[in-house]
């Protein structure tokens, strides 16, 4: 199953897609089950009465008219990996622990939905903008202590995210926070896919389109660290909880085309470390992430509110 979440008189609502361009309303057909995605997962056997419920119906929702939301919401925790995959960390030149996962937080207020505008900062606070498309992986079911071969029977589905980033302020210190949680700097969708739609997360692999050119193109199983072994280390800590989400990294930028004349010049790029096929992002453009079998995550990129107070 493919969910999300839609404005809907200035409410957000559930609903289930249910063929190309159209949607069910979860109201629609289990009144009985909450509209909160969170509240939702917190339901025993939830996704399987909303199956049930679905049961092949056709949806009356046209897809394309809708408003779409983060389905999420202010979830308890957005855990994030750095360093990853192998071909960032090449790009970079920066180590990391082998062992354990580099891992940090973002805010609900960091995010956006799916085609919601993504904003850019201000040029006079900060001009190396970067894309991260990424794997989101969403809990189900809550746990304490899993063992690495049960953690993915607490994955509920996964995500497509755009884990934006601001690289001057994320290198200011030794904790990425800012950088990595400027308003709206990034955002996730446009679904939750079920774990048994999606499948084996590894057999996949992530791109990012920058108005149009594939910036990212790797394989997931290019990851340190898989799911399910990043749900285990988490669990170490605090109790996974249902609609806790895990963005699994980015991978590092795809070689520039012989004609990329913004891919190749490392002039334009004002990031601590200038890559070959990168280009930050900008007022105007428009980024996607698309993750084989999952989906396409696409926002526009507009530019946040001057630098002005603003109360």
């Amino acid at each position: 199953m493919k969910i999300i979440a839609y404005a809907d008189g200035g409410r957000s609502r559930l609903a289930v897609v249910t063929s190309p361009g159209r949607a069910l309303a979860v109201a629609d057909v289990a009144p009985d089950l909450p509209d909160d995605l969170g509240a939702f997962l917190e339901l025993p056997d939830e996704l399987a009465r909303l199956r049930t419920a679905v049961g092949g119906r056709q949806g009356k929702l046209d897809l394309a008219a809708l408003t779409l939301l983060p389905f999420l919401g202010r979830a308890n925790a957005f855990w994030a990996l750095a360093l990853n995959f192998k071909s960032h960390i090449e790009e970079t030149g920066l180590t990391t622990s082998r062992e354990f996962p580099h891992m940090f937080l973002r805010t609900a207020a960091s995010y956006v939905g799916p085609g919601q505008p993504i904003l850019a900062p201000p040029p006079d606070t900060a001009r190396a903008f970067d894309y991260e498309g990424e794997l989101g992986v969403v809990i189900g079911r809550a746990g304490r202590y899993i063992p690495v071969e049960r953690a993915l029977e607490h994955v509920a589905g996964y995500t497509c995210i755009n884990e934006g980033s601001v690289r001057e302020y994320q290198i200011q210190n030794r904790q990425f926070g800012l950088g990595k949680n400027f308003e709206g700097s990034g955002a996730y969708g446009p679904w939750l896919m079920t774990a048994d739609e999606f499948g084996d997360p590894s057999t996949s692999r992530v791109r990012t389109r920058l108005n149009g050119v594939v910036r990212q193109d790797a394989p997931l199983d290019d990851m340190l660290f898989g799911v399910a072994q990043v749900v285990s280390y988490l669990s170490e800590g605090y109790r996974l909880r249902p609609g806790d989400m895990i963005a699994m990294g980015t991978p590092g930028a795809l070689k520039p085309a012989p004609d990329d004349a913004e891919g190749l010049d490392l002039s334009r790029q004002y990031g601590p470390f200038p890559t070959p096929g990168l280009a930050h992002m900008r007022p105007g453009d428009v980024v996607e992430v698309e993750i084989d079998r999952l989906g396409v995550l696409s926002n526009p990129v507009r530019a946040d509110q001057p630098r002005t107070y603003a109360a």
